[in-house]
């Protein structure tokens, strides 16, 4: 199959005004959208960001704006390299920030959908990886993207390939979207049940969270944190990535502690509900095995007048408050007086033990779910290997 770089199947080559725009050019009134990293999923547009210009900087900046069917690269983590097609059209309009690169395809020469899966492959990621640069955030540079080789079939099948991965991919995100719908019904109950934690206009008892609960951090005595002799045992170590990333139980982990690093930290039993207290604030999740975590995530275990699923919905619904009265210095974190003196709402907890009850069902439908999910991944990440190897030619048409 013939390969060709990226730069040569796009009109005008690979750009973005990003390199031009800083914060004193940005505007929260302005009439052009700033598309940034947050807004770029894995083969999705995630839509998510909210900085903008105004129409007199972009024509200081001679911007170019984005055209529906665009592709979108990321060109910084996190994952670097993940790339989608820009659906969105009407009367605003878009720029990108320097970190996002836009890939504008000859529709005579490549399929925006086909180039899209392409550089999404497995093959590519690494590729994408392997030729970026830095240290403390890794980047590639248009430069090195646009050289990036990929086979190009004719553009009739190009378009039959991109067909059955965009089939593979709506599957993938269909079943996707079933957890999403069983996460609201969870918080359409708790709201039912116990109405708005932010007002209580049901009047339950009020109290202090240090009142329900031992709260604590998490230790991390040793200096460095990453000391290779912490590492390695048999002690899961969470982190609030692994908190951010939990869907509320935390059944994953990335690394672990040794004898050493355990004798430094604490062991929390299953069950116990993590917060996050830096970073990503008021993150939540609970574990499902004995682990330790450092002092950026508190530890939480209820006594008799609460439980942590109870207590987990209650800190979602009440998170943007808690994030807006973080403290901010180098970057914003909350400290445990103050999540000791938040007042917790406290229905009965026979109430409370029947809306956890609730949330265990819900729980197992969405683990049946999340399997079904992990089905349809796979299905497309093998139809993706195949394409990349050329393995979805039709054999009627010729390569």
């Amino acid at each position: 199959m013939i390969r060709k770089k990226i730069s040569e199947v796009l009109k005008g080559g690979l750009f973005t005004d990003g390199d031009w725009i800083n914060s004193k050019d940005q505007d929260p009134d302005g009439e052009i959208r700033l598309i940034q990293l947050a807004d770029i999923g894995d083969g999705v547009f995630i839509n998510k960001s909210s900085r903008y210009i105004n129409n007199a900087t972009a024509k200081r900046l001679k911007c170019t704006f984005l055209k529906k069917g665009d592709v979108l690269v990321a060109r910084m983590p996190d994952p670097l390299g993940r790339s989608c097609i820009f659906p969105l059209e009407g009367y605003q309009k878009y720029i990108t920030a320097v970190d996002v690169c836009i890939l504008r395809p000859d529709e005579e020469k490549v399929s925006n959908s086909y180039l899209s899966h392409m550089i999404n492959s497995p093959f590519n990621r690494s590729e994408i990886e392997r030729q970026s640069t830095g240290t403390t955030r890794k980047r590639i540079t248009r430069k090195r993207l646009g050289n990036l080789e990929i086979p190009f079939p004719p553009l009739k099948t190009q378009e039959h390939i991109a067909g059955i991965l965009d089939d593979a991919a709506a599957l993938r995100d269909k079943t996707a979207q079933l957890l999403e719908e069983y996460d609201l019904l969870a918080q359409s109950i708790f709201l039912e049940m116990f109405g708005d934690p932010a007002i209580n206009q049901k009047g339950w008892e009020m109290k202090k969270f240090d009142d329900v609960g031992e709260i604590a951090r998490g230790k991390s005595q040793h200096r460095p944190r990453n000391a290779p002799e912490l590492l390695g045992g048999i002690y899961p170590l969470i982190q609030t990535g692994d908190i951010a990333n939990s869907d509320g139980y935390i059944r994953e982990y990335k690394s672990t502690y040794s004898e050493i690093g355990l004798a430094q930290s604490r062991l929390w039993p299953a069950g116990t509900l993590c917060i996050t207290i830096a970073a990503n604030i008021a993150n939540t999740g609970i574990l499902t095995m004995d682990a330790c975590f450092p002092d950026s995530v508190v530890g939480f275990i209820p006594n008799e007048q609460t439980n942590n699923e109870f207590t987990q919905y209650w800190m979602s619904f009440l998170q943007k408050i808690i994030e807006a009265n973080a403290p901010h210095v180098a970057q914003k974190n909350i400290n445990l007086r103050i999540l000791k003196e938040l007042d917790f709402f406290c229905p009965p907890i026979e109430l409370q033990n029947e809306f956890a009850e609730k949330i265990a069902l819900i729980e197992q439908q969405k683990e049946l779910v999340r399997q079904e999910l992990k089905e349809c991944e796979d299905l497309f990440n093998c139809l993706l290997q195949k394409a990349f190897k050329g393995e979805l030619v039709p054999e009627s048409q010729e390569v």
